[in-house]
């Protein structure tokens, strides 16, 4: 990766979230000429600096992504944009559907005519599996975004911009996921509140994700959406085994720590796609990915490395789903 990044100028927008400030950590590592951290939140800046310590190659900014002004003086002199920033929780989209569709939407659409503004080289939009037949504001508003990123490609004029996404589910220990809920919930010997034991998600550490992210960033030829390989676990298995690695961590006994079925939440579904049948269609495969590329460019020449995808669809309700042992394992290799 060193050759895509070194003495590269990157701006993450979003870059004090969770996954925004794992790529910030990653790419500091290969050596980049500078970059820049785009958010609101002045007290996640802060927190941030102190963590990384006073760098010559970072700058902090402070702005938002639906101030398109603000991101036209940002991009200035970027090569590389990592687009992360976003509203990412369904409840808050459900209630707030229109500021989602200002963040998602119009923020996503700001994004994409400051690179085009500044000529930048690539710009790699982070979306998730709630994009995929989405049945909230949030897969909504995030699906119209990915269609911003992907067929920006087909009116950039002569401009080299390549703009691509990075599709993926659940991860872990992400801020307001369930892992965090459920620790702390363990923590305070309360119940563990699931919305359904029987509700599948696909899950990967953030460590993962970037990884994956960057290999998306080396491999983006422009119009594609990069859907990472993710194991499956069910929410009731998850909770089962949280609670035998975490009580006695916390001083509790296993036995003592219920869990309680509240229901699902508003604009929550049972199982999540991360690839539709008619995506499936155009997709091709690697180890690590699925790979769909727009109508027009199928079946073009490609340059991947992969074969066309076997897969009719890729959801986690016909996924394999991880075993008790297999969950644990996951469990006992997060970070902290």
């Amino acid at each position: 990766m060193e050759h895509i990044f070194k003495n590269k100028n990157i701006i993450v927008t979003g870059g004090t979230g969770s996954i925004g400030s794992e790529i910030v950590r990653s790419l500091l590592t290969y050596e980049p000429k500078v970059v820049r951290i785009l958010s609101r939140d002045e007290t996640k800046q802060f927190e941030l600096e102190q963590e990384l310590g006073n760098l010559d190659n970072i700058r902090f900014l402070i702005g938002d992504i639906r101030d398109k002004e603000r991101l036209k003086r940002a991009f200035e002199g970027i090569d590389i944009v990592f687009h992360a920033a976003a509203m990412k929780h369904v409840p808050a989209c459900e209630y707030n559907p229109f500021e989602a569709v200002k963040t998602n939407v119009v923020g996503t659409q700001n994004v994409i005519d400051a690179a085009l503004d500044n000529k930048v080289e690539k710009v790699i939009a982070i979306s998730t599996d709630k994009a995929a037949s989405p049945m909230n504001t949030m897969g909504a508003t995030k699906l119209l975004a990915e269609k911003l990123m992907i067929d920006a490609n087909f009116y950039k004029g002569n401009r080299k911009t390549i703009f691509s996404c990075v599709r993926f589910g659940n991860v872990m220990c992400s801020r307001g996921s369930v892992i965090p809920l459920f620790k702390k919930q363990i923590k305070h010997g309360g119940q563990l509140t699931i919305t359904d034991p029987d509700m599948t998600r696909f899950m990967m550490t953030i460590p993962q994700a970037v990884d994956l992210v960057f290999k998306a960033t080396k491999m983006a030829q422009g119009g594609e959406i990069f859907i990472f390989k993710m194991p499956v676990v069910k929410l009731g298995d998850l909770a089962k085994c949280m609670i035998e690695y975490f009580a006695p961590e916390y001083g509790r006994k296993p036995e003592s720590i219920e869990i309680s079925i509240i229901g699902t939440r508003n604009g929550e579904k049972m199982y999540e796609h991360l690839m539709t049948e008619e995506e499936a269609r155009y997709a091709y495969e690697t180890k690590d990915m699925y790979i769909v590329l727009s109508q027009s460019a199928f079946p073009g020449s490609f340059l991947y490395g992969g074969t066309k995808a076997q897969q009719k669809r890729y959801a986690s309700d016909d996924a394999k789903v991880l075993g008790i042992d297999e969950i644990k394992n996951l469990l006992w290799n997060l970070p902290g």
